[in-house]
């Protein structure tokens, strides 16, 4: 086989594996959360299908699968349909980039667990996430439900907000290791050490806007019950209500492994421990603290949050940026 017909069944392979475990993990994602709620609120949580309830994923998918798709009459049909679409593909995308384990020998070949290498994969995720922000907007605006709209202006306004907050973290890792490249970052950590170290107050910018990106509770404002019903996704149903789902624990478990890439060494090795071995510990240590953080905490204020972010986070970031940039020079 020829070194372009082996790239191009790599890459797709690559891609439809990374398709398959993130729509899988998002799967068990929703059962773990519930299992962990349970324990920490002490209540059962899924006991009834299957052993420890773990079947309550299949008996979940059913339902969305079979379950009525209404399209309200009043709605705008088209954008109404295309925006849970844009959730999801959204945060798949976002994946491209990401070197999930270290490369590794098959067939007498060197596989890399990265659909694209590219040189600017932090500006390219950072970019995919932006046009996320596009799904919760066209939801609310086609819904013709006020309390979607509401909704909808409140996810831009909070996504746009931190995204800034999120950006400016990110660029004091950037100006350390001079260069855009997750592969670079992994190996820059291995030399020089974890950046949880060196960049903490970047690290905890960072995961709070990630709390954001992924609309976790404490700094969720699109859904919060006691205001907006279900938020953007009242007037949605079965499987189109689903996808709104799948893309947030998408976006949570890409954002689990982005933030052991960037700040806690990747996936080179500890000790005896394997890199891989160690990503899949640190990646699940940081999406447990996703659902710990909704077991713990509770919905914060709207106006509590932009005050976080634009009184407190921003000049916080503008301020770790320049501290960085006097360290190096």
């Amino acid at each position: 086989m020829s070194d372009i017909a082996f790239f191009i069944l790599e890459t797709a392979i690559k891609s439809l594996v990374i398709l398959a475990v993130i729509a899988t993990l998002a799967g068990l994602a929703t059962y773990a959360e519930r299992k962990v709620l349970a324990y920490m609120q002490r209540r059962v949580g899924p006991d009834m299908v299957g052993p420890k309830g773990i079947l309550q994923i299949v008996a979940d998918m059913i339902k969305l699968f079979t379950k009525e798709d209404v399209v309200p009459s009043n709605v705008d049909k088209v954008i109404f349909l295309l925006a849970p679409l844009v959730a999801a593909i959204g945060a798949i995308a976002a994946l491209a980039p990401i070197p999930f384990l270290p490369e590794f020998e098959l067939f007498g070949r060197t596989i890399r667990p990265i659909v694209a290498d590219v040189n600017v994969a932090m500006l390219y995720i950072m970019g995919v996430a932006s046009v996320c922000v596009f799904s919760p907007l066209l939801a609310g605006l086609a819904s013709y439900n006020k309390y979607a709209l509401i909704s909808a202006a409140r996810a831009i306004m909070q996504l746009f907000s931190f995204e800034v907050v999120a950006g400016l973290a990110l660029l004091s890792v950037i100006m350390s290791v001079g260069s855009l490249s997750l592969i670079d970052i992994n190996a820059h950590q291995g030399e020089h050490g974890w950046f949880i170290f060196k960049q903490p107050l970047a690290f905890v910018l960072f995961l709070m806007a990630s709390f954001v990106e992924s609309n976790r509770t404490p700094f969720c404002m699109t859904e919060n019950e006691t205001e907006l019903v279900a938020g953007y996704g009242t007037e949605y149903s079965g499987m189109r209500w689903g996808m709104f789902f799948i893309g947030e624990y998408a976006t949570m478990i890409a954002s689990s492994i982005l933030v052991t890439l960037i700040f806690l060494g990747g996936f080179n090795s500890l000790w005896f421990i394997p890199g891989g071995i160690m990503m899949l510990l640190k990646s699940s240590l940081i999406f447990f603290f996703f659902l710990w953080t909704r077991a713990a905490w509770p919905h914060i204020r709207v106006d509590q949050i932009m005050n976080l972010c634009w009184k407190v986070l921003l000049p916080l970031s503008v301020a770790n940026v320049l501290i960085t940039g006097v360290v190096l020079i």
